[in-house]
């Protein structure tokens, strides 16, 4: 029988440290790609997959019992993402999709590819807080009550969010020459 993600959280809290991998195995690709996706960049995505883990363990004592852990754990990235930014004083938009798509790809590969280039430099364009509502919601699966809680507002609040910026990824990606 497989222990929910509070149990687990909650036997790490108190103490066994070693269930950190089982947490890990749950979250670890979903945060990697959140941060790539927030960061467009790969390396900065491995750091701070591989720092919130030390993170979750160094502030295991502040997770509240019965708490989503997924919420919890996100929250954590969220602000992992931001002090990133902050440190880093300019934005960066170096994303290179051929770091992650191996080079020798069919012809039907190649038009994804650019598609997903083409769509990775759009979302390149928006806003930190917007590419943010929009890997959470449709990358990463999160519902709107979640992200609402993420980001201390109303479900409403987030759909109509989340529809504006979906509607700006789509005059960017569909409007917009792009450079090679």
């Amino acid at each position: 029988m497989e222990v929910s993600d509070e149990e687990l959280m909650s036997l790490i809290k108190a103490g066994k440290i070693e269930l950190l991998n089982s947490l890990f195995d749950r979250y670890g690709n979903r945060l990697y790609s959140y941060f790539l996706k927030s960061t467009l960049n790969k390396a900065d995505g491995d750091d701070l997959t591989q720092e919130l883990f030390i993170r979750v363990m160094k502030y295991r004592k502040s997770y509240k019992e019965g708490q989503s852990v997924e919420i919890w754990i996100f929250q954590i990235a969220r602000n992992m993402v931001k002090d990133h930014f902050k440190k880093m004083k300019v934005y960066r938009d170096n994303f290179c999709l051929m770091e992650i798509i191996p080079e020798h790809i069919s012809n039907e590969a190649d038009n994804q590819q650019e598609r997903e280039e083409q769509l990775y430099r759009a979302m390149s364009k928006l806003s930190k807080e917007k590419r943010e509502l929009l890997v959470l919601s449709k990358f990463e699966g999160m519902k709107y009550e979640q992200i609402a809680i993420l980001r201390k507002t109303s479900v409403s609040n987030i759909k109509v969010q989340v529809h504006r910026v979906i509607k700006e990824l789509k005059d960017i990606y569909f409007g917009q020459e792009f450079e090679n």
